[in-house]
């Protein structure tokens, strides 16, 4: 079994990196599809969904790469499998969070758990803005790149700024079932609370039926998951088909060194931060890869934290975390700890310096990576939020604007990676809260 994915994988490997090189296109499409078919092969007795979903995963990639005019009508696949999950975030949120706090009872728990996340969240994005500094300082993917005319700007004048007062009091719903329906996680996430609090101050004969009513609420979505995730190959495919054909391969050139600073930055960030942080926490780092590779996996093809959501919530309890720290944990770093898309800004942002000309001096680079603390959170909440905090710190020191036009470019190939690295960060959050609290069943 291991030897024939293995097989598999150096064909596909091999056919995919020598088509940069070589001209002989035919020969290699049946090399790539060869590896495919062995893997479909080894896969026939293989029941994991992981597994599924990673095949899928380069299948996508070799459609995309081969067909992709017919690969740009798959997205309505993965925009149903999107949908699917979307449907699910809202309830399943309302339900574990409501029952994990009024089913305990214990209010100062709750908030011990707040403020010990968000004292994580802090420390661990801060630690991800100089990961992403020292990555773009060492490459300098910037330099000798031709920045457009500003003749695009208008495309992107309606992306409005981020104020922390109004993202403040967006993060307090005025109507939960708008809320639900808009899929705000963070609104339900705060109703929610305040919900499960009231509920331990009423009588038991009252608070008894409401918590019966989210439990059966929260197991029968976790139990929607497991129907939806059936069909996670497909979308997962499909989502990869359609982003591989829809951008093609030629637009990685001018930008390739762009490309590889940020997924070398996030792979730094994983190994020299959240590994540490696997080890100080006593964390079985095998188990934890296996449990969230998953919703790694569906974040990685579909470019979004929330399609993950359910399986890396469901996955987290799996692993011994309980549900009332996964329910409020997971849910506030979605807003809180964007530790990918925190390292992913910090290269962005001296990648624009780099590409206009313009040399920045450690004290400048600090000033614009205070600033990154302060615009980068919240910004899950926010449409086009990696456009809205570019566009905010280049105000804030005084940079220009148009080498945005390139980075948006290639920002759905880098999108991907650093969603992949949101979900892994906010599952290790969630559990070594746990381990904080003493309650981590492993």
């Amino acid at each position: 079994m291991r030897i024939l994915v293995a097989v598999g994988l150096l064909l596909f490997a091999a056919g995919a990196v020598l088509l940069a090189v070589s001209p002989a296109r035919t020969v290699l499409i049946v090399v790539r599809c060869a590896g495919l078919g062995i893997l479909l092969a080894a896969g026939i007795r293989h029941r994991s969904l992981t597994y599924w979903i990673f095949v899928s995963l380069l299948l996508g990639l070799e459609v995309g790469l081969d067909w992709p005019n017919f690969a740009s009508h798959l997205r309505l696949l993965s925009d149903i499998f999107l949908r699917l999950i979307k449907v699910i975030v809202a309830p399943l949120i309302l339900g574990t969070l409501v029952t994990g706090i009024a089913g305990h009872a214990d209010v100062r728990k709750v908030g011990r758990i707040g403020w010990k996340s968000l004292l994580y969240f802090e420390v661990v994005t801060t630690i991800a803005l100089f990961v992403g500094v020292a990555a773009i300082n060492l490459t300098r993917a910037g330099i000798g790149v031709v920045v457009p005319p500003a003749a695009g700007e208008s495309a992107i004048q309606n992306v409005g700024s981020i104020r922390w007062d109004e993202f403040l009091v967006h993060v307090f719903p005025e109507n939960i079932a708008k809320a639900v329906a808009e899929n705000q996680i963070l609104q339900v996430a705060v109703f929610a609370i305040l919900f499960g609090i009231a509920l331990t101050q009423v009588p038991e004969k009252f608070r008894q039926p409401m918590l019966i009513l989210a439990e059966s609420l929260t197991q029968t979505m976790f139990r929607f998951t497991k129907i939806v995730m059936y069909f996670a190959p497909v979308g997962v495919g499909a989502a990869m088909a359609y982003t591989v054909g829809h951008l093609g391969i030629g637009i990685l050139l001018p930008l390739g060194k762009l490309v590889l600073t940020a997924y070398g930055a996030l792979l730094a960030f994983m190994l020299l931060v959240m590994y540490p942080i696997q080890l100080l926490a006593r964390l079985p780092l095998r188990r934890f890869l296996a449990m969230v590779a998953e919703p790694a996996t569906i974040a990685f093809a579909t470019s979004s934290s929330e399609a993950a959501l359910p399986g890396a919530m469901e996955a987290m309890e799996e692993f011994g975390v309980p549900r009332e720290i996964v329910a409020f944990v997971i849910p506030a770093g979605y807003s809180f700890n964007l530790t990918g898309s925190t390292v992913y800004l910090a290269v962005a942002s001296v990648f624009i310096a780099q590409a206009s000309g313009i040399s920045m001096t450690w004290t400048q680079q600090l000033f614009m990576v205070l600033t990154l603390m302060l615009t980068s959170k919240g910004v899950a909440g926010v449409p086009r939020a990696v456009v809205v905090v570019l566009l905010a710190t280049a105000s804030s020191v005084h940079l220009p604007t148009e080498p945005i036009f390139l980075i948006l470019g290639v920002d759905a190939l880098i999108d991907m990676a650093r969603t992949s690295v949101n979900v892994i960060a906010n599952c290790q959050a969630s559990a070594v809260i746990a381990r904080s609290e003493g309650e981590l069943s492993i």
